[in-house]
């Protein structure tokens, strides 16, 4: 038997309509699922726009005031996808409320505000799951196989990159996303968060850092209206708050050593996201733009070692689910349905599946001490 769950979805920008689609499309990808996603409610303070969610995706009701859903009780569970300073008092609120929680990364403005999210979830005794997208792809989880197996030899070091030029248009207006008050930290929230996680997933945890940060588009024009994604702006000019770059070194608890490179402002880059990792017998290489790929070299020739590209296919990860063999693609938007399956599988099951908001600690530690590495120009132990 299949029970509704009733959802509700906090913020419709971009994310808010990637979730509300995730949530439509699990049980395409995935009939055997106990519980079937219900679209309660959409709470969105933007005029009009909550209205449109409802009637393109068949919400039940709308709010432009999200503490009403706290009280909602058709809602069981929320996602999170309001601006970051929203996200520790909504996501506080929420899980008092006995609600599961489904929130994007990252978890607040500080470490400080992930682990007041996760120790709230904890005490209400909630499910959760974080946007921790990229270490859903199914190659991304065959090379963690891989590098568990020992078929690499002991990882000695790790390059992880995430260069984007979604911000390097300079008249990109000044959102939220680039003030310290509403946004945080910048590229290292936005990019280098889900780096950190993809490093801890692939690796085990960091336990230090020294890290250097920059701003390269100091000022940006104040947008005149609502915005949604990355638009331009012609008004007033004011200045950028944030990191545009960051690049830090990484000590791992293994003893192996890192480097995370990422930056919003790098034309030429469209997503160019992805990881090289290093063995004493190997190593195993994942670009996002060619998703369903693998370069893998391992042997024993160790000089002159071929690399060998392999196409994952449904025995790898969630693949299965949504194609019948190697090397047919997956999108982003796939991943964030085995996000939901996976947030709606915790539910169903009471036990954690996925990224939760542990990992989001742990990542907001990360940043956290590259963000004050940065400040004093030292190594910094993460404190997690």
């Amino acid at each position: 038997m299949v029970d509704a769950l009733g959802v509700a979805v906090v913020g419709f920008g971009w994310m808010g309509r990637v979730h509300t689609q995730a949530y439509a499309r699990v049980p395409h990808h995935y009939p055997g699922l106990v519980l079937r996603p219900r679209l309660v409610t959409v709470a969105e303070d933007v005029p009009g726009r909550a209205e449109e969610a409802a009637a393109q995706f068949g919400f039940a009701s709308t709010t432009r005031d999200w503490r009403e859903v706290t009280a909602d009780p058709r809602v069981q569970a929320v996602s999170i996808t309001a601006p970051n300073f929203l996200h520790r008092e909504i996501a506080v609120a929420m899980a008092e409320a006995g609600k599961h929680i489904w929130i994007e990364k990252p978890v607040g403005l500080t470490v400080e505000d992930a682990r007041a999210v996760a120790d709230t979830a904890a005490d209400s005794g909630v499910q959760s799951a974080v946007g921790f997208n990229y270490r859903n792809a199914p190659a991304v989880e065959a090379a963690r196989e891989l590098i568990a197996s020992g078929d690499i030899g002991t990882v000695t070091h790790v390059r992880v990159r995430l260069f984007s030029d979604y911000a390097a248009h300079p008249k990109g207006a000044l959102t939220w996303r680039y003030e310290r008050e509403r946004g945080g930290s910048g590229v290292l929230g936005d990019l280098a968060s889900h780096g950190a996680d993809l490093a801890r997933f692939l690796l085990g945890d960091i336990v230090s850092v020294t890290a250097d940060t920059a701003i390269f588009v100091p000022e940006r024009a104040r947008p005149t209206g609502a915005t949604a994604g990355h638009t331009l702006a012609t008004g007033e000019l004011g200045p950028v708050e944030n990191e545009d770059y960051v690049n830090c070194l990484l000590r791992f608890a293994s003893g192996a050593r890192g480097v995370l490179e990422a930056c919003r402002v790098s034309v030429g880059e469209q997503n160019n996201y992805g990881f090289e990792v290093h063995g004493t017998k190997g190593a195993v290489f994942w670009d996002f733009r060619r998703m369903g790929e693998l370069g893998i070299s391992r042997g024993t020739a160790y000089q002159d070692q071929p690399v060998n590209t392999t196409y994952v296919g449904p025995g790898s990860g969630e693949f299965g689910a949504f194609q019948p063999g190697a090397a047919n693609a997956m999108g982003y938007d796939d991943l964030k349905v085995v996000e939901a399956y996976r947030f709606l599988r915790s539910i169903a099951e009471g036990t954690p599946h996925g990224a939760t908001l542990r990992d989001a600690v742990h990542s907001a530690a990360v940043v956290d001490a590259m963000s004050r590495s940065a400040e004093s120009r030292s190594w910094v132990e993460v404190s997690a």
